[in-house]
């Protein structure tokens, strides 16, 4: 870190936190962002990308903090409360050996607003939001973002999947234009772009040479057994490799909390993780499970971005995620840090073609394994004809958007 032009209070602070080699995207971005410079950075889970973003900030803001009652000079948007309480920490344990320690505040849904208002109103230095949260308290115009100097969107691809497009001009407008912006994103499919181009100017665009050394570290498992058998599978497999710390994806809130409430009854310590959980109930089973508590978290794809767990031993894809992009995400949440890490994904027929998919999309092409006892029997169940198309009986687009909006709540 000696080389990147921070100062000797935060290099103390990062050999406090072990960050004594930066990562690649941590080389390329940092400099950039001490000059000043607006980023666009491809960076995928666990590259270290939240430290590439906050010692720059910390460091400007320091060389040009006054006195007096604190002023909001960074703004960091994240999709989930989970990756913006993860980010504030970072925030505030950098910022820890500063000469002055920077008021951060985390402003999110599913805590009491009342707190957030008084809490903004005695001053802060840093906020870390949710876009929906930092919308409410705009409307209610108790929030003074005038004097913002750093505005940081992280994770932008997962925000578009929650609807962030629409509130963006709203949290635009209540922000100055000249400011320093930076852009963090796994991928930068057009509507990333469109985003990139309203809130940058004149850009640079950091992207690593290989994305593969974030998940070099994980042991990827593809293992084919029928629906029906992938809950015994999972408890033996339990049994016989002896790890403490699992964490289960599955395709819905119903399926996990089902699940967990099985597993209890084999004995297990296992919970579930979903959007429907209140935040205290977030907050204190993600705790639990870091403190291995609790040996089982089934999730759904809400713990696949900004979950921060060390040493989690496995993650298992009960049920296959549906973007291809997404099983990076879920996988990377072991074997983080250079540490290694199990990842094993249940594959029935049904399942091989998208997992095939998964493959090509990822750049990987894993053995299948069968485990005695478990073994995939059967044949694929063929594929049912659709009917001819009825002239005017097509949905509308408005129809499936619903419908994917549903679904999509689901899943979390």
């Amino acid at each position: 870190m000696t080389n990147l032009g921070l100062s000797k209070y935060l290099l103390e602070a990062t050999n406090k936190e072990s960050f004594s080699k930066p990562t690649p995207i941590q080389e390329k971005v940092i400099p950039l962002a001490l000059e000043r410079r607006d980023i666009l950075a491809k960076a995928q889970t666990g590259s270290g990308k939240t430290a590439s973003f906050v010692l720059p900030v910390l460091e400007l803001w320091a060389k040009s903090v006054g006195d007096g009652k604190p002023k909001i000079k960074a703004l960091v948007l994240t999709p989930t409360r989970e990756l913006t309480a993860q980010v504030a920490r970072t925030f505030e344990t950098l910022g820890a050996s500063l000469y002055k320690r920077p008021k951060v505040l985390s402003i999110v849904g599913g805590e009491h607003i009342g707190d957030q208002l008084l809490a903004v109103q005695k001053g802060c230095d840093i906020v870390v939001a949710t876009s929906g949260r930092l919308l409410d308290i705009l409307d209610k115009k108790q929030i003074n973002l005038s004097h913002l100097e750093f505005f940081i969107l992280d994770e932008a691809d997962k925000m578009l999947d929650l609807g962030f497009a629409a509130e963006l001009e709203l949290i635009l407008a209540s922000i100055p234009t000249k400011r320093q912006n930076m852009l963090f994103s796994a991928t930068y499919p057009p509507k990333v772009l469109e985003i990139a181009s309203k809130i940058t100017q004149n850009p640079v665009t950091v992207e690593l040479e290989t994305e593969e050394p974030t998940v070099e570290s994980i042991a990827q498992r593809v293992i084919e057994v029928s629906h029906e058998n992938r809950s015994p599978l999972l408890r033996h497999l339990l049994e016989s490799e002896k790890w403490a710390s699992v964490l289960v994806f599955m395709a819905s809130k119903r399926a996990a909390e089902n699940i967990s409430a099985k597993f209890r009854k084999y004995g297990l310590k296992a919970y579930s993780f979903h959007g429907d959980l209140e935040q205290d109930e977030r907050r204190h089973t993600l705790e639990e499970f870091k403190k291995r508590k609790i040996r089982i978290l089934f999730a759904t794809d809400i713990a696949a971005r900004g979950l921060d767990i060390n040493d989690l031993e496995c993650v298992i894809n009960f049920d296959l995620p549906r973007a291809p992009a997404d099983y990076i995400h879920r996988i990377g949440r072991t074997g983080r840090a250079g540490k290694s890490g199990v990842a094993i994904s249940f594959i029935s027929h049904e399942d091989k073609e998208h997992f095939a998919l998964i493959e090509k999309r990822c750049g990987v092409k894993l053995e299948r394994e069968s485990i005695e006892g478990f073994e995939l029997t059967g044949e694929a169940a063929p594929k049912p004809q659709g009917n001819e198309p009825v002239k005017g009986k097509r949905k509308s687009k408005k129809d499936k958007a619903r419908e994917a909006a549903a679904q999509n709540k689901e899943q979390k």
